[in-house]
């Protein structure tokens, strides 16, 4: 719009609906050619800008308009995503107070992949990342390009070829990038944002990989750990030193401002604002984090009499070679397995061992007996347990289930066994590809209903749409069993998870059952207690799983076994009630962590 003062009062020669006098001295002016344009559309249909471009042209003037500083304007390009309050704050002082460099050290299952998939579109969203590398274990490659594709809109790739680090956002395991031809490669580009799971196997500064992870140039990093101390406060040192060189001064002087001996810190006030600046912890137990029940089953089994004679022949053949030994729990370990694998499957005890009759000399007293175990085994026809699964899983009436085995021979029992009941079942273990494992969850998320898993599933798979699992077996290390529920019970579960533990009586079967529920309450404990329960019990003589051996093998008498195992489940319960009773004022390593955590963590 313009106006033109004349000495004439000339009025325009175009149409007055253009042009309006205001006085004779004045011409008001409209440019109106916009208006021409628009008509000429409407007469003949086109042409019309691309309603995607629209809509584009759209979010991009409203991802202009910041009405606050610290909001997350990534949260508008995820319109089908609602990320918990917790992981939302957690993205927020990453990005806003901690310059992009952070530890997030949430306990189990509370979502560290979402925090980073929200911190790494932020940075995006924002422009000041495109450069991207993830390096987390080989078994969960996948998984992390299927969450940031689906969840963030991220196109992330798998690191396949040598050529695919090329890509904006690669994911790799850090076996791969750390070994030639990518290691050059890799360490030859400059990354806006490196983000590392697992990051505790980063703790010492001597292995390749922490030194490869040292020589990463990037401007932003994000190492994800639910257990930034695991032996000593040197391991914490090690990966604040990784992320901001300079945090905590040099080796010795920390050692002399912040530690008393390796497992106990000093000047906590100190450390707590150190460690403020570059790590968040979220625990369980924290307001507005919310979990679905647990219910824990123990289903008794009665062996069949030909299970039984089996048992008891693996167990006197074990013990037998314990006492030849002189009491040597080195040599031993191995063969403790057979009493293990025997609760578990004849299957499993079969292939041990024939193993051990390929390794026992010829002319070895060995042989024969190991034969004749081998004949006790020929004469079982049917598995006590496995239809006990069976008939469990027909009555989920088509819910999906998860089976735990220790044991590959089981599991591929497992799997004949129920195919020959005309129900579809699919196995995943560790041997398997990437490839493979993500066909297997594709295939137990669609048609099948069971999924038979062996040791290796208790790690790094998500599986929140299944809220049954069998325990066909029970590990002796109580952390196992852990990993294993947090499969199912874990943030985004919408059921509450139901939990069968198949337990054979008359076995030591029947005292693990009994330790892990009654005597340290595994079931029901929060996340992080077990932890220290078992880090007070096995300052003593080792590990439980060593000193349940120890008694099994020394053990002369039922009577003895339970009364000794009575003792180690006393002693359990008595650690598990200190924990909980005196909670944030014991002096282990975790437990002072979780208490300086609490300054550190972000409140919803």
């Amino acid at each position: 719009m313009n106006s033109n003062l004349t000495n004439s009062g000339a009025t325009d020669t175009r149409s007055t609906a253009f042009t309006r006098k205001l006085h004779p001295l004045v011409d008001l002016q409209c440019d109106r050619s916009w208006f021409d344009e628009l008509q000429n559309r409407l007469g003949r249909g086109g042409p019309w800008d691309d309603w995607t471009l629209y809509q584009l042209t759209v979010e991009a003037e409203q991802a202009k308009r910041i009405e606050s500083f610290e909001q997350l304007l990534s949260l508008r390009s995820l319109p089908e995503f609602e990320p918990m309050p917790h992981q939302i704050s957690t993205a927020r002082k990453v990005v806003h107070d901690m310059g992009g460099r952070a530890i997030l050290a949430d306990e189990v299952g509370l979502g560290k992949t979402i925090e980073a998939g929200l911190i790494l579109k932020e940075y995006m969203v924002r422009g000041l990342a495109k450069r991207v590398l993830i390096l987390v274990p080989a078994s969960l490659v996948l998984q992390w390009v299927r969450e940031l594709n689906q969840k963030f809109g991220i196109s992330a790739v798998a690191q396949k070829k040598q050529h695919t680090w090329g890509y904006d956002v690669v994911v790799a395991s850090m076996d791969t990038a750390k070994r030639e031809p990518h290691r050059e490669l890799v360490l030859g580009t400059d990354y806006d944002l490196v983000i590392i799971d697992e990051a505790h196997k980063l703790k010492n500064k001597k292995t390749t990989n922490y030194q490869f992870a040292n020589l990463l140039r990037k401007k932003y990093c994000l190492l994800l750990t639910a257990t930034p101390i695991q032996n000593d406060m040197d391991e914490l040192y090690n990966l604040i030193t990784l992320l901001k060189p300079g945090q905590l001064g040099g080796q010795s002087e920390f050692a002399a401002n912040f530690v008393v001996d390796k497992r106990l810190p000093k000047n906590e006030d100190q450390l707590q604002e150190a460690l403020s600046t570059v790590m968040i912890r979220n625990r369980r137990g924290d307001g507005g984090i919310h979990f679905t029940k647990r219910f824990v089953r123990n289903i008794p089994i009665a062996l069949s009499d030909e299970e039984k004679a089996l048992y008891d022949a693996v167990t006197g053949f074990v013990k037998e070679r314990y006492n030849e030994s002189g009491g040597d729990m080195t040599s031993m370990l191995s063969l403790v397995t057979l009493q293990r694998e025997v609760c578990s499957s004849r299957d499993a005890v079969f292939l041990t061992l024939v193993n051990l009759f390929k390794k026992t000399a010829e002319d070895s007293p060995l042989r024969p007996k190991i034969w004749e175990l081998v004949d006790k085994i020929k004469q079982i026809k049917a598995n006590t347990k496995a239809e006990k699964a069976m008939e469990l899983v027909k009555g989920f009436h088509d819910e999906k289930v998860i089976i735990f085995t220790e044991y590959r021979a089981t599991q591929e029992y497992l799997l004949q066994f129920f195919r020959a009941q005309n129900m579809i079942a699919v196995p995943y273990r560790g041997g398997m590809n990437r490839g493979k494992k993500d066909w297997m969850m594709d295939l137990f998320r669609g048609r099948a209903q069971v999924l038979i898993a062996t040791e290796a599933g208790g790690e790094g798979i998500n599986l929140q749409f299944c809220h049954h699992m069998i325990n066909f077996d029970l590990p002796w290390n109580p952390m196992r069993v852990e990993q294993r529920i947090g499969r199912v019970h874990r943030l985004g579960q919408t059921q509450d998870v139901k939990i069968y533990n198949l337990c054979t009586l008359g076995t030591i079967e029947e005292h693990i059952v009994n330790l892990l529920h009654e005597k340290i309450n595994l079931f029901e404990l929060v996340i992080g207690e077990l932890d220290h329960i078992l880090e007070r019990f096995e300052k003593g003589d080792g590990s439980l799983e060593q000193r349940l051996a120890k008694v099994l093998l020394e053990a002369g008498t039922d009577s003895a076994l339970q009364e000794q195992l009575q003792e180690l489940g006393s002693s359990l319960s008595r650690i598990r009630d200190e924990v909980q009773t005196t909670g944030t004022k014991s002096p282990d390593l975790l437990v002072k962590l979780d208490r300086l955590g609490q300054s550190v963590e972000v409140k919803p």
